[in-house]
């Protein structure tokens, strides 16, 4: 209540002294009577010169000192009049000042409710900074944020044949906790089914089997599975992985884009707005991560005091690509330890599933090149051919992508 007493009295003031001047007489202009005096006070002396040099005699000096000194009258009695009406305000002054009184001190209330918080204390940078780092120390973690989620909503494979593949798979890792591609296998297709936490959750056994083998990959995509688990919450649990990440390859590209969103989610836009602004600058333009930080760049940049200015995309080879779904032919040779008949129903499972997901909604080059090339291992050269042919027009402007998809044809021994 003192700050708005304060702050009320303090727009008084100032309106106070501009109503003041306003309405304060203009000293510079002369009534017209006060001229008028003067010359009938020349008159007089006159009068008297005259008559001092024998001009009028003293008759007509009296005649004419009665006359002027009857117009001095009048005269002032005009001016006492005329300095009267000048002090005071007429309608228009005193309706003027009142507009004025109330912009000031309205508009600086309102002005004040819009961009500041009434209550609170004044927060110097520093002190921005110290609660920005405390809201992070104590954020919820990853257990809290995954309670929190609605019912899970993973996508069940619409492919029979597909959901019981996942099925043995995931009874298949489960008999054999230190089976690496097993669990590489269940990461990525629990990942792809929308199955979140059991995706990190493998993806956390691949990191502890691989151990200090494990790579800047290995945790980004932890982190981002930590991530999506949670709804976009970045929690302490995925900045641990993430600081992995960026420990093993600073220029990791999913990890740096995971980084800013948790700085702008613990009070640190101007962070955030730095780590992105710098992604954006390396980034290719159809970098996945390009559209999300492009969207959310102008209220960082507001947020942090800065002015943002779109930057043109880097080369297409500047970052390596977001790790790819689907099968690659490191994972097609995982499943050597099943039967033939488990390994083969598996892999053809998981690639039908990949080509169908390109055919409804596309996807990068690396996973058509994956396609083509998990296609011609299975011996199915008529639909590698098809894959190709479809990749071709896909991306038929751009020839880094079409020397890939040429290189996944020789692969699975395609004619060129």
């Amino acid at each position: 209540m003192i700050f708005w007493i304060v702050t009320i009295a303090l727009a008084l003031a100032v309106a106070g002294l501009l109503v003041m001047a306003l309405l304060r007489r203009q000293t510079g202009a002369e009534p017209p009577a006060a001229y008028d005096l003067r010359v009938y006070r020349d008159q007089l002396r006159e009068v008297d010169r005259d008559l001092a040099r024998g001009v009028i005699d003293a008759a007509d000096a009296e005649r004419v000192r009665a006359e002027v000194s009857r117009r001095i009258l009048a005269a002032d009695a005009q001016l006492q009049a005329q300095m009267a009406e000048g002090g005071k305000a007429g309608p228009g002054g005193l309706t003027l000042a009142g507009v004025l009184v109330a912009l000031l001190v309205g508009g600086t209330v309102l002005l004040y409710r819009d961009l500041g918080v009434p209550g609170y204390d004044d927060l110097p940078r520093a002190l921005r900074i110290e609660q920005a780092d405390y809201l992070r120390r104590t954020r919820p973690d990853q257990a809290a944020a995954e309670a929190e989620m609605p019912a899970p909503g993973a996508t069940a494979p619409a492919d029979p044949q597909y959901a019981e593949l996942m099925d043995k798979l995931r009874t298949t890792v489960a008999e054999r906790p230190d089976d690496l591609q097993g669990h590489v296998l269940l990461a990525q297709n629990e990942a792809a089914l929308g199955n979140f936490a059991a995706a990190w959750r493998a993806q956390d056994e691949v990191i502890r089997i691989r151990g200090e083998a494990a790579a800047a990959s290995d945790y980004a995509d932890l982190g981002e599975m930590l991530v999506l688990a949670a709804g976009g919450y970045v929690s302490p649990e995925a900045e641990g992985a993430l600081s992995q990440a960026l420990a093993r390859d600073r220029r990791n590209p999913v990890a740096r884009y995971y980084w800013g969103l948790m700085m702008s989610q613990t009070g640190r836009p101007d962070v955030a707005f730095g780590i992105w602004e710098a992604l954006l600058r390396d980034s290719p333009a159809d970098a996945p991560w390009r559209a999300p930080i492009e969207e959310r760049m102008p209220e960082m940049a507001r947020l942090a005091g800065v002015t943002w200015q779109p930057q043109p995309p880097a080369p297409a080879a500047a970052l390596p690509s977001a790790p790819a779904s689907g099968p690659s032919q490191a994972d097609i040779d995982a499943a050597a330890e099943l039967t033939p008949e488990e390994r083969m129903d598996m892999v053809r499972g998981m690639v039908d599933g990949l080509q169908s997901r390109l055919d409804s909604d596309g996807g990068p080059v690396e996973d058509w090149a994956r396609l083509i090339a998990a296609l011609g291992v299975l011996g199915e050269t008529g639909r590698a051919e098809a894959a190709r042919q479809r990749a071709e027009e896909v991306f038929a402007g751009d020839a880094q992508a079409r020397n890939m998809i040429a290189a996944a044809a020789a692969q699975a021994g395609l004619s060129q």
